[in-house]
């Protein structure tokens, strides 16, 4: 039925338990994976006098970030290693997760989101709300949520 699996991943743990069903998932139904990160944007501050600087660049930053990228996104791609899945990795600048997880699996021609549902509860899941819930909400493509 799914072909092409977007995983979107931060490297938690619970997004790595994820991971390692969406494989099984991918193997089982002989489909593809493409692994996703949504790196942050620099941010960008504005300080009064006397305050202290970030050191760090725009560059360094976004080098950082791309680390980062790469290091969550070999985890995945070592488990489709290991279960013989064929995978791609994918990762866009955004500081708008939901919108990026939704942007890649469409660029990527995904035909399925399978994503954690991560734990927010209570006044802080009313006021931020979940990427979950927000992917859930805006896109087109089918999502799998694993609890």
């Amino acid at each position: 039925m799914f072909k092409h699996i977007l995983v979107p991943t931060d490297g938690s743990e619970l997004s790595k338990e994820t991971a390692r069903r969406a494989v099984s998932f991918a193997k089982e139904a002989g489909a593809r994976i493409t692994a996703f990160f949504a790196k942050p944007e620099y941010p960008v501050s504005y300080y009064g006098e006397g305050a202290l600087i970030d050191p760090t660049t725009p560059e360094m930053f976004a080098e950082l970030a791309e680390q980062q990228a790469q290091q969550t996104l070999d985890f995945v791609a070592q488990l489709c290693q290991d279960a013989g899945v064929q995978f791609a990795k994918l990762s866009l600048t955004s500081d708008i997760p939901y919108q990026a997880i939704i942007d890649a699996a469409t660029q990527a021609d995904c035909d399925l989101i399978f994503m954690a549902s991560h734990g927010r509860r209570g006044f802080t899941a009313l006021l931020l709300g979940s990427e979950t819930n927000k992917v859930l909400t805006h896109s087109r493509i089918p999502v799998l949520v694993y609890r």
